[in-house]
């Protein structure tokens, strides 16, 4: 087997010819360079995963880690940041908590159960938040009114933040998932802002425990009968923020997006509101834009996948999105099909270090689109598609802003 494929590595993260469409790339890469050369924006070189099978391979081998992204010959992601997302220390408290002990406590929160459980206080605040876009009056902005705010309070309110705080997020979110917009001395003052802060609240939790995640967290133990460290708990608080908020954030505009773009998908689901949850899956399969720059890996020995042996000391750049069209894993990958099942797609990841918080995404995304549905029945995009406009430079590629119309 050959090793890593290409000669001329490719700029990455890859542009899309429109917000709501994959690049050409993808579909080439698939079939010619699975395992393709990338210059990161920090200017070092990754290898590009596209295959569906080589992507769920890469995400659950033991041979390839996300602690191994620790490493000082491991490529990072933003220009000039040599403490960025996944070596922040942010990322290495966690790491040091134990990865399997982590999810074991933490985990203990994110059931379907517990989800299902918050789902009407998710309703409710929907409900109000669209009260606020009618009284706003037409056109709106989903992201302003809707798409943002939701995911913020519902996170938030799980943690135990206070509501005045809650602005700030977005903030420090900004700068930890933008690939080009700060310098190494912005991000890292983010990072400190933000641990201070989070270090802050985990010591009123402790003073004042409520029943919030992080009050349940100081309170609770593993199996072995130890509390998380407290590093550990400002870590858990700072990733659970951001995963929990700008993600979904960007989730529910681009939902709201693709079912506007063809209007038979809307009105399919007007008809038929008990495909919301098949809706759902689909829309994070077929977004091109769902799983954002897609997950690092770092490869500890030689590992073979179907475009050749990646060499040991690569990070490789798994792309969720490019393997949710895999031609090879989807009947019609380029189609979005509402009733498609089953549908295991890889947006939320695979393996052991699959998405802790997926059943939260999927509960509020289902509850925003089922409020949605009653509501705002003639929901319609306030502008043409092509005028859509994105994000650059940040992880989840969200777009700009969702003008809508009713």
């Amino acid at each position: 087997m050959t090793q890593v494929q290409g000669t001329e590595p490719l700029s990455y993260p890859i542009a899309s010819p429109a917000p709501l469409e994959p690049p050409p790339e993808w579909a080439e890469l698939r079939q010619t360079c699975p395992v393709a050369r990338v210059t990161l924006p920090s200017g070092d070189e990754a290898a590009l995963l596209t295959r569906y099978e080589d992507v769920k391979t890469a995400l659950s081998d033991p041979r390839l880690s996300r602690e191994g992204l620790a490493s000082p010959d491991a490529a990072r992601v933003a220009a000039g940041d040599s403490e960025g997302i996944f070596s922040s220390p942010m990322a290495k408290a966690l790491n040091d908590e134990g990865h399997e002990r982590w999810r074991r406590m933490v985990g203990k929160w994110f059931t379907a159960k517990r989800m299902t459980a918050l789902r009407p206080g998710m309703e409710a605040m929907a409900d109000q938040l669209v009260d606020g876009m009618l009284e706003h009056g037409k056109p709106a902005d989903l992201v302003t009114h809707l798409a943002f705010p939701l995911p913020v309070f519902v996170i938030c309110t799980m943690l135990g933040v206070p509501e005045g705080d809650r602005d700030r997020f977005k903030n420090w979110s900004d700068t930890f998932l933008n690939t080009t917009g700060y310098t190494r001395d912005e991000t890292r003052a983010a990072h400190e802002e933000f641990a201070a802060y989070m270090s802050g609240l985990v010591e009123e939790k402790r003073a004042r425990p409520g029943d919030d995640l992080l009050s349940l967290l100081i309170a609770g133990a593993d199996g072995d009968g130890e509390p998380m460290s407290e590093a550990g708990l400002v870590a858990t608080g700072q990733a659970l923020l951001l995963a929990g908020h700008e993600t979904t954030a960007g989730f529910i505009t681009m939902m709201v997006a693709h079912l506007m773009a063809d209007r038979r998908r809307w009105e399919r689901l007007l008809a038929d509101p008990s495909k919301t949850r098949l809706a759902v899956e689909e829309v994070l399969r077929y977004d091109p834009n769902g799983s954002g720059f897609g997950m690092l890996r770092y490869v500890h020995e030689d590992t073979g996948l179907s475009g050749g042996v990646v060499p040991a000391g690569t990070t490789v750049v798994c792309s969720m999105a490019a393997a949710n069209r895999d031609e090879r894993a989807w009947q019609e990958a380029d189609t979005m099909d509402l009733g498609r099942t089953p549908n295991p797609h890889l947006t939320f990841g695979a393996g052991p270090h699959s998405c802790l918080g997926q059943p939260l995404a999927r509960t509020e995304l289902q509850a925003v689109l089922g409020v949605l549905l009653r509501r705002l029945p003639t929901l319609d995009l306030g502008v043409e598609v092509t005028d859509l406009r994105r994000q650059d430079g940040m992880l989840t590629t969200p777009l700009r802003e969702l003008p809508v119309t009713w």
